[in-house]
């Protein structure tokens, strides 16, 4: 509270004028937070052109999000804000997990997305490997940043699920040469 106090410019007991405890200030960024990202990402799924883009444009949106977040954020939230902790696991459970499944049907349609992905199991796979990113104890922050390790996983996760078609226009995303 002090360091926040600090950077707000003003006293703790201005702070809690508007605050119980640092709890409540947690659970109300987090909370606008969430509602923030939710609708950047549901704009990006709007404007996106296909499933493989519309990865990567997230993928665009998480690093810009992730270059300012600590490894141990998302652990700390579940250790020390339970409140904050429900909030995360209803973003990841409501809003990640149907953006996933809604992507995966979509690339079904566009012939990107294999007809043989079940994609209420992969959404959930996604969705938990997203959080797996963040274990500092699978991941330790010494030996690998958290946007390496998600752009890592999006990209395990696309070419698992994609379509020869699909796999072409990653590489071409990627800019990677067909004979690689």
């Amino acid at each position: 509270m002090d360091d926040i106090a600090k950077d707000l410019g003003m006293s703790k007991k201005t702070i809690y004028q508007f605050f119980r405890d640092k709890d409540e200030v947690v659970h109300t960024l987090t909370e606008r937070q969430f509602l923030v990202d939710s609708k950047e990402f549901e704009a990006i799924a709007a404007k996106a052109p296909n499933v493989v883009e519309e990865v990567f444009l997230h993928m665009r949106k998480m690093h810009q999000m992730f270059s300012t977040v600590n490894a141990n954020m998302i652990y700390d939230l579940r250790k020390y804000h339970p409140r904050s902790w429900d909030l995360f696991s209803k973003f990841r459970n409501e809003v990640a997990f149907g953006m996933v499944q809604r992507a995966l049907e979509k690339g079904k349609k566009d012939g990107l997305v294999r007809n043989d992905v079940n994609s209420d199991i992969v959404a959930r796979l996604r969705v938990e490997e997203i959080e797996m990113g963040f274990n500092p104890s699978v991941f330790p922050p010494s030996k690998h940043s958290i946007i390496d390790v998600q752009t890592a996983l999006v990209e395990h996760f696309l070419y698992g699920v994609c379509t020869l078609k699909g796999h072409r226009l990653i590489n071409k995303l990627k800019q990677i040469n067909e004979e690689e």
